[in-house]
């Protein structure tokens, strides 16, 4: 037995990446158990040519071309919008699958025991197909503390590490979250709460999904028995300034949301007085200049962002 899936892929700028990324699609969608909706690439205003001649792919495709760049979450919206599939995947377009990873993931979500699995991730590896970083324990003030001063390093027992290592994910379980390189959904859930949260641009939509998620009754889990390849930060490598501007602008947001009003604050302060210069610290002991500056640029932006919200 298995269940619809509809892929929506965002993209923005990723090269020949977008086109692997859709061939493996291909070979997994001829998988028996597979069974393939439709695949959406939303492009957020590529100037690299990556959304062009697409339908080659022999795929059910539909592009969406959006004039400006809309960010993550709401371009996942407006792929998934009137999906009648049972399963959205939200897959990254440096992302590859394997020839049985749609059918194995589908299998399982319609097999016995699953009913209150709202997402499901897979085994992330790498060009190796060794293992990385494929779930994540919800952020609190302790673990965004200890990832800031490398204690989740020093003393994990008291400064659990945000990403949880391969070596603890050695069998399928639930998990407080799946990366969302990989992300599959119930669709009716998905619905049902209103899709990611659009105020996120890029980074934390699945962070906060997977908790709206978690706190209507629904778990994330970790399948082992299927992978996926992911390149990792193909699109944000381009542009590192912003990239770590969204990725703290987000993070506060998600404080803002879903934490203590104290401890949102406090995450704030830390992030200026505390993050700030062992960024630039590391970076200088590098001798990496370019990181440096896009460390202040970084923060240059997010001082603007928090001045204007005050």
């Amino acid at each position: 037995m298995s269940g619809s899936v509809h892929i929506v892929i965002v993209n923005w700028n990723t090269g020949k990446l977008l086109r692997e990324c859709l061939a493996s699609i291909a070979v997994a969608a001829r998988r028996p158990g597979a069974d393939l909706a439709r695949v959406t690439v939303v492009d957020n205003d590529s100037a690299d040519g990556s959304a062009e001649g697409l339908e080659e792919s022999g795929l059910p495709l539909q592009v969406v071309r959006n004039e400006r760049n809309l960010g993550f979450g709401a371009a996942c919206n407006q792929g998934a919008a009137g999906s009648e599939a049972d399963y959205l995947l939200f897959l990254n377009p440096d992302t590859r699958l394997f020839e049985d990873t749609l059918a194995t993931v589908t299998s399982f979500m319609e097999g016995e025991g699953a009913d209150r699995v709202g997402i499901c991730g897979v085994e992330v590896v790498d060009a190796d197909g060794e293992p990385t970083i494929s779930c994540e324990r919800f952020p609190t003030l302790r673990i965004l503390f200890g990832k800031m001063t490398g204690l989740h390093r020093m003393a994990p027992q008291f400064f659990p590490s945000h990403h949880i290592s391969p070596q603890e994910l050695l069998e399928s379980r639930p998990v407080d979250q799946v990366i969302g390189a990989f992300y599959l959904v119930r669709r009716e859930l998905f619905e049902r709460l209103g899709g990611f949260d659009g105020r996120y641009f890029i980074y934390y939509e699945d962070v906060d999904f997977a908790l709206r998620a978690h706190q209507a009754g629904y778990e994330s889990y970790f399948l082992k028995d299927a992978r996926a390849f992911h390149a990792a930060n193909v699109s944000s490598d381009q542009v590192r300034d912003l990239r770590l501007f969204h990725s703290l602008r987000s993070r506060l947001l998600y404080a803002h949301l879903h934490w203590p009003r104290r401890h949102a604050r406090l995450l704030a302060f830390l992030t200026l007085a505390i993050e700030l210069p062992a960024r630039l610290i590391q970076a200088l002991g590098r001798r990496d200049r370019a990181e440096a500056a896009a460390t202040l640029g970084a923060y240059r932006m997010l001082v603007g962002e928090l001045r204007s919200q005050d």
